[in-house]
């Protein structure tokens, strides 16, 4: 997609952090440079200064280019911080021109004309492009710390002194130290790799209280995935939570190398930066970034398909294929003879999705169907008795007491089988139990719990508050049903992916179960579902990250799917 040229003229300096391989460095400085941008370079104070003097040989035909003062960085310390504070302030100093400020490494390769991001930027000059979650929310650190991250020390380097730095911080939890936040701040996490306007950054950089939060900062976890995250909250007035590189991470925390065999797959996620790349990727080197056109595209970066082959390639690495044993993988327990004596079904998300889905479901399937079994309030058997099979009570003080029983028992007593709905708002005692169970088909759409909130009337910050504790729910749920202990078949859909094909997503999932011979075949009445791109886009830019939805919903909204005649 492309339109006009923006309006208000955009200038984009660029802070550029460079460690190692110089040369792959120096070519990304030159393509920035040579795309218009002002930047502002910074090596590693433990390079060596041959390459260095190598590397502004390299670049001293180029103007708009200026060297920061050089520090020792350390992964995970402060001076990372440190390093991109100095090199920001003497961008804005060389150059008042610069209207937009974006953080980069040697390794980030620009995918799109740097014209195309800065006419990207000009369609709104006053926001800010940085990823920032919010700490005491919901988990954003692969294999780290969260909250602790910001209430104990850690004077030590995690990677040269791993005993002591697990040491300490053992120590600390023992003694419950706590460190005290500055006044004003909430912890706020994301992605190293942002873009701020110069009205942002300079409000950081000359915040009267900087030295009070750079003491702090000293002794924070990896500073650099919170410092300028946290300190936006305080000085931004519109903040885009969303990095614009593509960065994607191990379950490790380590960041994916890309080769010159995803090139595809970079040029087709519309991706503005991509990190990290190669340094022998020669093709990627060479391929990218892509022409510019006649006029800027001002498409926005579309990561979905990119991301969900990552994903899936890590729960690949993680859980292994289905039939190929190892030694790290092979079961070791639940090896009682069966769980529960029948198939059962439960069904995840489709009642949100269809208000009426229950009672079709009756229709289409030779099975009891129930609502919500495990519900806050009642025990929702099919069609609401208070006593339901096998003189099994509906109260949720007796069902509470021996969930497991409860479920057995109603099982064991009936000929049929069973179907039930369930959500992140039930009991989650039987998450293990059934997800270690042969006999449960378990169906889920993930955070389709959030369709009953877009007509609750409930006040925003209510609004936020729910939602935190949901996605806290079916992140845990969605952990024991990514387990390698799972015996039951599962079936996993994001809500993006569900919404594009509800039709055959929806009887895909009956296709395992009994059907009735004379079952309709229209569709049950889907649930408005106008207005919910834009209450995930405001959730996320409040510090809530959006976990469970997918990012494939369409922009600004999503259209509903022709009804049938028979609806």
């Amino acid at each position: 997609m492309t339109g006009p040229v923006e309006v208000r003229r955009v200038r984009l300096g660029v802070v550029l952090l460079c460690h190692a391989r110089l040369d792959v460095a120096a070519h990304m400085a030159r393509i920035w440079v040579q795309g218009g941008a002002r930047v502002a370079i910074h090596v590693d104070a433990k390079a060596s200064a041959r390459s260095v003097a190598r590397m502004q040989v390299e670049l001293s035909d180029l103007p708009g280019i200026v060297w920061s003062r050089r520090h020792t960085c350390d992964w995970g310390r402060f001076s990372l911080v440190r390093a991109t504070q100095d090199a920001a302030r003497l961008l804005l100093d060389s150059f008042s021109d610069v209207t937009h400020v974006y953080l980069a490494s040697g390794a980030c390769l620009p995918l799109r004309p740097v014209r195309d991001l800065t006419a990207f930027l000009a369609q709104d000059p006053d926001r800010d492009h940085i990823e920032s979650v919010s700490a005491l929310d919901v988990g954003w650190t692969v294999g780290g710390l969260n909250e602790e991250r910001f209430t104990l020390f850690y004077p030590l380097d995690w990677r040269r002194r791993r005993w002591l730095f697990d040491r300490l911080t053992e120590w600390q939890r023992r003694l419950g130290i706590r460190r005290r936040l500055p006044k004003g701040l909430t912890p706020h996490l994301g992605a190293q790799w942002w873009c701020l306007t110069v009205t942002t950054l300079r409000a950081i950089l000359d915040d009267p209280r900087r030295a009070e939060f750079d003491r702090y900062f000293r002794m924070v976890w990896i500073p650099d995935e919170s410092y300028f995250q946290t300190l936006a909250r305080r000085h931004a007035t519109r903040i885009e939570s969303h990095s614009l590189t593509l960065a994607k991470f191990d379950h490790d925390g380590r960041p994916y190398q890309l080769y010159d065999d995803h090139a595809l797959m970079l040029e087709e996620s519309r991706c503005f930066v991509a990190r990290k790349v190669w340094p022998e990727a020669a093709h990627l080197l060479a391929h990218f970034p892509r022409p510019a056109g006649a006029r800027p595209d001002l498409s926005a970066p579309q990561p979905q398909r990119i991301e969900r082959l990552i994903n899936r390639t890590v729960r690949r690495r993680l859980l292994g294929r289905p039939g190929l044993y190892m030694q790290s993988r092979f079961p070791r327990k639940d090896a009682e003879n069966g769980k529960t004596s029948a198939p059962y079904a439960m069904f995840q998300g489709f009642s949100d999705i269809f208000p009426g889905f229950e009672g079709w479901l009756s229709a289409q399937v030779d099975a009891d169907v129930h609502g919500h079994l495990l519900g806050p309030e009642t025990v929702e058997f099919g069609g609401r008795p208070q006593i339901g099979p096998g003189a099994i009570s509906s109260s949720t003080l007796i069902r509470d007491r021996d969930p497991h029983g409860f479920l057995t028992a109603l099982i064991r007593i009936t000929t049929r089988m069973q179907v039930f709905q369930f959500s992140p708002r039930d009991n989650q005692a039987l998450n293990w139990f059934i997800a270690t169970d042969p006999n449960a088909h378990i169906h889920v759409v993930t955070g389709a719990w959030m369709l009953p909130l877009l007509r609750s009337d409930m006040p925003f910050d209510d609004i936020r508050r729910v939602t935190a504790l949901l996605q806290r729910a079916e992140i845990a749920q969605m952990d024991v049903l990514n387990s390698v202990w799972v015996k039951a078949r599962v079936h996993v859909h994001e809500l993006s992916d569900f919404l594009a094909r509800p039709q055959e997503m929806l009887f895909q999932s009956l296709a395992q179960l009994p059907r009735l011979a004379d079952a309709p075949t229209d569709m049950p009445q889907m649930r408005d579902l106008h207005g919910l791109p834009e209450l995930l886009r405001r959730l996320r830019n409040s510090g809530l990250r959006p976990r469970m939805f997918g990012d494939g919903l369409p922009m600004p909204d999503i259209p509903l799917p022709e009804r049938t005649a028979a609806e």
